[in-house]
């Protein structure tokens, strides 16, 4: 897929409560177009296509390729999604948004091409490690983990001025329990679900489930109604505290596995509605607390990522390189 200058590029953003469209100017030194940017409850639309069709009219556009980022395993011609049921099949969608061309990927595989393109002020650092700049000179990996509707895990590799992200569905791993109480949050579990990822703890209700395990009787039932509770009561406190240091073991475990010893990024939509109580210090304590390993995992930076779309960000960078461009030199990254 090779684009003309200044090709006009479709891009979504596919998640389980949302679904986020824009343009991507391929000839842009900013390639993602804020302008464009309009964003959807799926519930509200019977289809994805319903949905971009409905975008398209509404921005009056007619491109002629898209990248899709969607919640879900790219594995074939349909994308089921995890936490949805939309089905997406890349030859329908050819046909129903007469597109020549449609590159379909992994929501969180997507995320991670953002970070070459992330401002100053889209990042925020989580305990005192500032962040690495992208080498194109080096052999480098990033982890992204994402607590949102899902928990969206991706990485990207960076090898000879190359970019490669990691497509995984790494939220579905087995969780882990650190202590005695989440021993006990963990049995609660077993006995609701047939097998207790750490997307059933780490993401918005999987916050529900950890509060309730904790707090059977407290009536906060929804994450807005803990996280605006946290302040003044101190079982949504206790759980808020617990979420946070529980995100910060697996986003460790997840720099062990990948490998990620260039920065561990944190996006999803609770990460900047957490970010006070993530530099409490209970997120990066268990970040470091990996046994023979906690030397290594100090040195590893910890970063938040604010940028409202990075999802689409991600995916306009997948659309510069879908059509043969290098990605602009920001501030994050550093060409050879």
């Amino acid at each position: 897929m090779h684009s003309a200058a200044g090709e006009s590029v479709l891009l979504a953003d596919v998640g389980g409560t949302n679904v986020r469209f824009a343009l991507a100017d391929t000839a842009a030194s900013s390639p993602l177009r804020i302008d464009s940017i309009r964003r959807y409850r799926v519930a509200d639309c019977a289809t994805f296509a319903d949905a971009a069709r409905g975008y398209l009219r509404e921005i009056d556009a007619r491109p002629s390729r898209g990248v899709f980022a969607v919640a879900g395993p790219v594995t074939g011609d349909e994308v089921r999604m995890t936490n949805h049921p939309w089905l997406l099949s890349r030859a329908r969608l050819h046909e129903e948004l007469e597109l020549d061309a449609l590159l379909l990927v992994n929501d969180f595989a997507a995320m991670s091409h953002c970070l070459p393109l992330l401002a100053v002020n889209d990042m925020h650092a989580i305990g005192g490690v500032p962040p690495t700049r992208i080498d194109l000179r080096r052999r480098q990996t990033f982890a992204v983990i994402g607590p949102g509707t899902g928990l969206g895990v991706g990485a990207l590799l960076v090898d000879g001025g190359r970019f490669v992200g990691l497509q995984t569905e790494g939220g579905h791993v087995g969780f882990a329990p650190g202590d005695a109480v989440e021993t006990e949050v963990l049995r609660q579990l077993m006995a609701r679900f047939e097998r207790v990822s750490a997307e059933r703890l780490l993401c918005g209700s999987g916050l529900v489930n950890l509060h309730h395990a904790l707090h059977p009787e407290s009536p906060e039932d929804t994450p807005e109604r803990i996280t605006a509770a946290a302040n003044t009561d101190p079982r949504c406190r206790e759980t808020i505290e617990r979420f946070c240091a529980m995100l910060g073991s697996i986003a460790g475990d997840f720099a062990l596995a990948f490998g990620a010893w260039d920065g561990v990024y944190l996006a999803g939509g609770l990460t900047p509605k957490l970010l006070g109580w993530l530099g409490n210090g209970g997120f990066r304590a268990r970040f470091d607390a990996k046994g023979r390993y906690a030397s290594v995992l100090a040195r590893i930076p910890t970063i938040a990522i604010l940028h409202a779309d990075a999802g689409l960000l991600g995916a306009a960078a997948l659309a510069l390189l879908d059509a043969g461009r290098s990605l602009p030199n920001g501030v994050m990254a550093e060409s050879a």
